[in-house]
């Protein structure tokens, strides 16, 4: 079920007209059309406040392969954060475009998302800031990145545990411990192997 699909859906199980969506989301009628005949995607800020409008997760509206009638156990909000959290392990930046197989996202709890200009094609990367209790995560994310073979380039996810920095590429996982320079620059060295440039290397620890 596309995004289009499930605006059309949420605003008429909440009785609101396309006018009165859009003046929420202060946005034209117009647009809110766009949105639902899925010529135009919301900006990032906009699926945001969808979610917070009609109460449902960025997962469910994000993702095609998750209808609304699903339910979802989450560990990031209301009194389930308050009875049950799970300890996070992990916490980073994941590009959408660059997986696969989107199912990864089952073992992320996403807590923002970003669409970053890319300048070229496509024009648009989905940016999924998340953290993860799967303690198999580099594992998983090394099954699921978009390789040479596949997309015309190597891509890569980068993420931190404790004081270890993890860069995943498809079937390889490369790690260091955040301040030991002699590590990052064995890490980088191989990134280059890769094709990766040194500005690519620029990730946060």
């Amino acid at each position: 079920m596309k995004l289009s699909e499930k605006i059309i859906e949420l605003r008429k199980a909440n009785a609101m007209t396309q006018e009165e969506l859009a003046s929420i989301c202060n946005v034209s009628r117009q647009s809110i059309s766009k949105w639902e005949a899925d010529i135009a995607l919301p900006e990032t800020e906009k699926i945001l406040l969808l979610g917070n409008i009609f109460h449902v997760s960025m997962d469910v509206l994000l993702k095609d392969e998750l209808t609304l009638g699903e339910v979802k156990e989450v560990h990031s909000c209301g009194t389930n954060a308050v009875q049950g959290k799970k300890k996070e392990i992990y916490e980073g930046v994941l590009i959408k475009e660059s997986v696969n197989d989107e199912n990864i996202i089952d073992f992320l709890n996403i807590h923002k998302i970003e669409l970053w200009n890319t300048g070229g094609k496509p024009k648009y990367w989905t940016a999924l800031f998340f953290t993860s209790d799967k303690q198999d995560l580099p594992e998983q994310m090394a099954k699921v990145m978009v390789s040479e073979k596949e997309g015309g380039q190597n891509w890569f996810v980068d993420f931190k545990a404790g004081n270890k920095k993890y860069i995943v590429f498809k079937g390889k996982i490369l790690k260091y411990r955040i301040g030991n320079q002699p590590e990052k620059e064995n890490v980088c060295a191989e990134c280059r192997k890769m094709g990766i440039s040194d500005g690519e290397m620029n990730w946060s620890e």
